[in-house]
């Protein structure tokens, strides 16, 4: 990906892709020997920065739809004039947007059919080739991946799970590497346990609303599929972000010694840059603190970054770094109502039953599974709830505490229509963004 100039305006950022692997993609022709990485370090140790802001989105993050949020995300800001002359000068912004491979159906694989739509299922071979890609898995994979594609061809409304297809995707999980430790494990296995016939029947029994990344996820015989994918997304999240992303942090922060750095995620990218401040399992630090951290409408465990979860005292998978404080500034987390990905599919996902998770938003009696998007960042001692602001609004951020903001009212909106869970590039969320970076 090259550096990209934001539509109506002469600003540019660099668009760094890595793969399923964590590994930079090799193939930018704006890059060095196609390392764009090193073009980026290059020029930040030519032109110093006096700060470097970094996105991460989340699934539904194909190259076109990455390229349309960071245009979308970061032009929110720059229409911010107030914002940023009273950043302290010379302002010299680096702006840098990561990609990663998530999208469940987009451009990288399926044209955007629903597999349920009239006449919109893919060739059988298509289908399982890309469960197989999609899940990281060999041959083993593809009997198994037959199996289910036919029931769901037969009788893709069935009522019932049946036996050889349940028995085909707990063979599939198992090779998958699923887990479940609960909310203090790591984000791919903060759930419960996969149970194929739970997902199929309640699936089929709940309406979701909307979804991470456009398109049904959880009806039907693909439902338990399309959950392991949804798991697989949240491993894959973690892993780039611990390995290939972590390391590109650590080497521009050594590029680029005085300046300041600050974090952005959105939905599976909190995932993301969280995973970036902690590397492999959350306990390598980066060589300096960053400045500011973002989390908006984050699909991550509302317990994942708390010394307690759910009132016992087991820390969370992130609590290293925030105990280590290896966030400076403030720790900034935007949740709404509205948002019906984070509200209804997250703890569905994680928690099928509901026996300990909700739809319900209790901010008394938060659940044991939650997205922090509804529930903000909880287990913490010394968080602060504080509604959104308007663009005029000073929040007066300190350093190292972390703000849960009601967003309801300029986030989601209240419409509860798919794609509202990226309806974050309002002004009032831009000017949220800019007042964690004054610090």
């Amino acid at each position: 990906m090259p550096f990209e100039t934001i539509p109506g305006t002469d600003t540019k950022y660099a668009l760094l892709s890595f793969d399923a692997d964590g590994k930079e993609r090799t193939d930018d022709p704006h890059g060095q020997n196609g390392l764009l990485s090193k073009a980026i370090l290059d020029s930040a140790t030519r032109l110093p920065p006096s700060h470097v802001f970094l996105f991460s989105h989340g699934w539904k993050g194909d190259v076109v739809s990455a390229r349309d949020q960071y245009n979308r995300w970061i032009k929110a800001m720059l229409d911010r004039t107030d914002d940023q002359k009273a950043m302290a000068a010379p302002f010299n912004p680096l702006w840098i947007g990561l990609h990663w491979p998530s999208l469940p159906f987009g451009d990288e694989e399926l044209a955007g059919a629903d597999f349920d739509a009239p006449g919109g299922m893919p060739a059988p071979e298509e289908v399982i080739a890309t469960f197989r890609q999609r899940l990281g898995l060999g041959d083993e994979a593809e009997p198994l991946l037959r199996t289910i594609v036919a029931a769901h061809q037969r009788d893709a409304a069935a009522t019932e799970l049946p036996p050889d297809v349940a028995a085909a995707y707990t063979q599939l999980a198992n090779l998958a590497g699923y887990r479940a430790e609960g909310p203090a494990g790591p984000p791919d296995a903060d759930g419960g346990a996969f149970d194929p016939d739970l997902v199929f029947r309640e699936g089929n029994a709940v309406d979701m609303g909307a979804s991470f990344g456009g398109g049904g996820l959880v009806g039907g015989i693909l439902g338990p599929l399309r959950q392991l994918s949804y798991w697989t997304m949240k491993k894959r999240a973690r892993a780039i972000g611990e390995t290939g992303m972590h390391q590109f942090v650590a080497e521009l922060m050594n590029a680029a010694p005085q300046a300041r750095f600050h974090l952005m995620g959105h939905s599976f990218g909190c995932i993301v840059v969280s995973s970036i401040l902690g590397g492999p399992k959350a306990a390598n630090p980066l060589p300096r603190k960053v400045d500011s951290l973002v989390l908006l409408q984050g699909a991550v465990s509302l317990w994942a970054f708390g010394t307690e979860v759910h009132g016992k005292a087991t820390p969370g998978y992130f609590n290293p770094w925030v105990a280590r404080s290896a966030v400076r500034g403030p720790i900034v987390v935007s949740r709404s109502i509205h948002d019906h990905a984070v509200g209804r599919l997250y703890p569905w996902a994680s928690a099928v039953s509901f026996a300990d998770g909700s739809f319900d938003v209790d901010d008394d009696n938060p659940p044991l599974h939650g997205a922090i998007g509804t529930f903000g960042i909880r287990g913490v001692q010394g968080v602060t709830f504080r509604p959104m602001l308007d663009v005029t609004g000073a929040y007066g951020f300190e350093a190292g505490t972390i703000y849960n903001l009601e967003s309801s009212q300029f986030i989601a909106k209240g419409d509860g229509v798919s794609g509202a869970h990226s309806d974050i590039d309002g002004p009032q969320v831009a000017h949220a963004l800019w007042q964690a970076a004054l610090i």
